[in-house]
């Protein structure tokens, strides 16, 4: 490694690579765990890729698959693992490094550890390494050659290794768990918590790169039918790149690339529960909140998919009408969805929802809004605006002293009339009031009536979802109705303008102990494995009484 002629250099690893297939001692785990960190820091380097390296991993992942004693024998059980993240991290960035593994045969042995011929872990750094090699052009096609066996493993990764490893793993006390596994997760430390936290760590990363494998096929309309299965598409909805990996959108990403195909539109209409889905997250707080409303878009934009789901959507992203911008890259949202919702507006309210008054209220509702009230107030002089807004104040403290004395539904009526005269301009007040109107359902106990308003007054702030009384009145509500994943990201984002608030202000942030409360109790029900550990406790008892 240190010779300075660089002849003799490569001369030498070259000759070493060849040897090290033979060694069978504990230097062969030194030296790919050297090669491993080498293949980390240097990604780039193409020294190692022109010597032969795939050629050696491709064969010592099919040796530890193979040949049971080897991996046994030493410390060969690691092989595996190192050999696979080896080839993932070379294969990252570049294509000519991708197209020489490919050459040397590294898919075959890649695909045995993506079918579980060895544990999680191997398939945690296989789906990774063939997401890679997928993902380019040149080495799509040798992939391609095994389109079945690959999407179908994928799939099956996707929706079950959350259960593989918390079964497999999480569940079992220190003593029972793999100790290789846990000195792969933890570099020897040890500590349950430590390995637990990894463990949920890279379960997740298990599930998020089987959902990128998936979608270099799904961008290339390949093997669409079998990953549009009603089946695993609700499977995707639980999916979530979440607060483990906040750069992956999770099981949407791959919703969303579905919508562009014809195939992926009718099929997720024919599901309401991931149109539902969609909704849900396009009326949140989520980083990925954009992608639900996209997704919905192009559903509606479709003739074929339109009137299967404008009968669930519309009362969704007529919440969202008023959202000006997510974001640089996204602005003009609420006109989009205005746009869309009103195509063939008359036509629509004629033939198709006569038997859907709701429907056709909610379009009402809308066309008034955006039509009609916005050609009335164009005009309205300045003067006539500053009169409005004076009597909109006098009203909403009405409706606040109704409000303080326990007159709940009274002061909801006087919000209504407060809506009805204030100018869409005022975007401010506006906010104010649903927010308000918002509480009031919610100390009715209306859960969705709260969930509308409240999402109306997010939309209006400035930015986005930036009104901290909204967020956490939105909190509650979604808690109501038991949506544990919405309801902990609207308190999180309360808590971090609570927090941002207070230091403008000079003074030591904190967080509001009912906040925390409400935090521990969605994190608990919408950790990575609380349906695994559900389902587990439910099976226990089942056996139990039996």
């Amino acid at each position: 490694m240190e010779e300075p002629d660089p002849s003799i250099r490569r001369a030498g690893i070259t000759s070493c690579f060849k040897e090290m297939l033979h060694r069978d001692n504990q230097e062969l785990v030194l030296i790919l765990s050297g090669l491993w960190h080498i293949a980390m820091t240097h990604t780039d380097d193409p020294e190692y890729p022109s010597l032969g390296i795939f050629d050696l991993l491709s064969n010592l992942i099919m040796k530890g698959i193979s040949d049971k004693d080897w991996l046994l024998r030493d410390q060969n059980i690691y092989v595996p693992y190192y050999a696979a993240h080896i080839i993932g991290s070379y294969t990252m960035n570049k294509a000519e490094f991708a197209e020489k593994a490919v050459e040397s045969g590294v898919i075959p042995p890649l695909i045995k550890l993506l079918r579980g011929k060895l544990s999680w872990v191997e398939q945690r750094v296989a789906v990774r390494a063939l997401g890679h090699l997928a993902s380019y052009e040149t080495t799509f096609k040798a992939v391609l050659a095994y389109e079945q066996e690959v999407v179908d493993s994928a799939m099956q990764i996707a929706s079950t290794c959350l259960e593989v490893v918390y079964s497999q793993f999480i569940a079992l006390n220190g003593m029972k768990r793999s100790k290789y596994q846990r000195d792969l997760l933890t570099r020897g430390i040890g500590r349950t918590e430590l390995e637990d936290r990894k463990a949920e760590e890279w379960a997740s990363q298990l599930q998020c790169w089987s959902l990128y494998l998936l979608n270099c096929f799904a961008c290339k309309g390949r093997s669409l039918d079998l990953i549009c299965r009603g089946e695993f598409l609700k499977d995707l909805c639980e999916m979530w790149g979440g607060l483990v990996n906040h750069s992956n959108p999770g099981g949407v990403g791959l919703i969303r690339i579905l919508c562009y195909t014809k195939i992926g539109r009718e099929r997720i209409a024919d599901c309401k529960e991931v149109v539902q889905y969609l909704c849900n997250l396009s009326r949140s707080s989520d980083d990925w909140q954009y992608m639900g409303i996209d997704c919905l878009l192009l559903l509606l934009r479709d003739q074929n998919t339109r009137y299967q789901v404008i009968e669930i959507a519309i009362f969704c992203l007529i919440d969202l009408i008023e959202l000006n911008n997510l974001g640089k890259a996204r602005i003009h949202i609420g006109e989009a969805i205005s746009r869309t919702l009103l195509q063939d507006h008359s036509k629509m309210i004629r033939s198709k929802f006569k038997d859907n008054p709701k429907v056709q209220e909610a379009l009402d509702e809308l066309w008034i809004l955006k039509v009609e009230k916005g050609k009335r107030e164009r005009l309205l002089t300045q003067e006539k605006v500053k009169e409005k807004r004076v009597l909109v104040d006098l009203i909403k403290q009405q409706a606040k002293s109704m409000f303080w004395a326990g007159h709940i539904e009274e002061a909801m009526l006087k919000y209504n009339e407060a809506l009805e005269i204030c100018p869409l301009r005022l975007r401010k007040d506006r906010m104010v009031i649903y927010s308000n109107r918002g509480q009031c359902h919610l100390l009715l106990g209306d859960a969705d009536s709260a969930i509308r308003d409240t999402t109306r007054a997010l939309c209006l702030s400035s930015p986005a979802n930036n009104h901290c009384k909204s967020l956490w009145r939105r909190s509650q509500a979604y808690d109501m109705k038991g949506l544990s994943r919405e309801s902990l990201m609207d308190c999180l984002m309360f808590v971090d303008g609570c927090m941002r608030s207070e230091k403008k202000r000079g003074k030591h942030a904190k967080i509001p102990h009912y906040a925390a409360r409400m935090i521990s109790k969605q994190m608990e029900a919408a950790w990575l494995f609380a349906g695994s550990r559900s389902r587990a406790m439910a099976s226990c008892a089942e056996g139990g009484r039996f």
